[in-house]
């Protein structure tokens, strides 16, 4: 572990009178991500250093710890962006957690299973608390109806994958949620790969069709972005991309 993350972690243990004994900024997360995020070249998708992660793994659980002190009277004491900043840093971070459980020998993160070991349903931290599943947080929190409310949350979280919006390299902070969930808006929709318009019709990620109701009513949400799509307007097919699911590993820490 090099010195700053050891720094992060002295400081975040000593500041308990801070913001009710948490802090906003993040910083033991953000000193990770900006360590071990490579983003890729046209900036709009990212890999994990996990191999090299790994060796931080002190500090990573140190910031977990921190997310898992927090109490839910607490956290509804919050603003609500800090407690949006909070969730979405707290699945990116459990997320990667899981992983290096198994790190290196994993492919994607369904290799825990996708009925039984399901890494998506299985309670294995703790938040607000009680027993919590990465699930829990998107789909029974962040998405809940009336909680925030904000389709843009889907390119915040990162699910291990490398057909998913791309793990931010900087921690989610309240201060700067807005620039920061409308830029991985831009950044997702403006890759080719997973986004386009082409021979007439749109051809989009998976994540406009299982979500399909967070973007609703589909015409009027891809025109706001249409520009970044070359996509003219109107009512045109929509054609859903292949999801891609191997894990989002840097190729400098990966056995390939």
């Amino acid at each position: 572990m090099d010195a700053r993350l050891i720094l992060t972690i002295a400081c975040l243990s000593a500041a308990p009178a801070l913001a009710q004994g948490f802090d906003h900024a993040h910083q033991a997360w953000d000193a990770l991500v900006k360590k071990h995020v490579v983003v890729l070249p046209g900036g709009n998708a990212s890999q994990l250093r996990y191999a090299e992660l790994a060796r931080d793994r002190a500090a990573l659980k140190a910031y977990l710890d921190s997310l898992s002190k927090v109490s839910r009277a607490q956290f509804d004491g919050w603003a609500k962006p800090e407690r949006k900043a909070f969730l979405v840093n707290a699945y990116n971070a459990f997320t990667v957690e899981k992983i290096l459980t198994r790190y290196p020998d994993i492919r994607s993160i369904w290799d825990f299973g996708r009925i039984f070991g399901n890494p998506f349903k299985d309670d294995f931290f703790t938040l607000l608390g009680r027993r919590m599943t990465l699930d829990g947080i998107e789909h029974e929190t962040l998405r809940k109806p009336g909680a925030y409310d904000d389709p843009r949350i889907h390119y915040a979280v990162n699910c291990a994958a490398t057909g998913c919006p791309m793990l931010r390299e900087e921690a989610y902070v309240a201060a700067r949620l807005e620039a920061q969930l409308d830029e991985q808006a831009v950044r997702f929709l403006s890759d080719r790969s997973r986004n386009r318009f082409r021979e007439g019709r749109l051809e989009v990620s998976n994540i406009f069709d299982w979500f399909k109701e967070d973007f609703e009513p589909r015409v009027q949400y891809f025109a706001r972005y249409a520009k970044l799509l070359d996509y003219p307007g109107g009512a045109v097919p929509i054609t859903f991309l292949d999801y891609d699911w191997a894990l989002n590993d840097s190729r400098s820490s990966s056995r390939r």
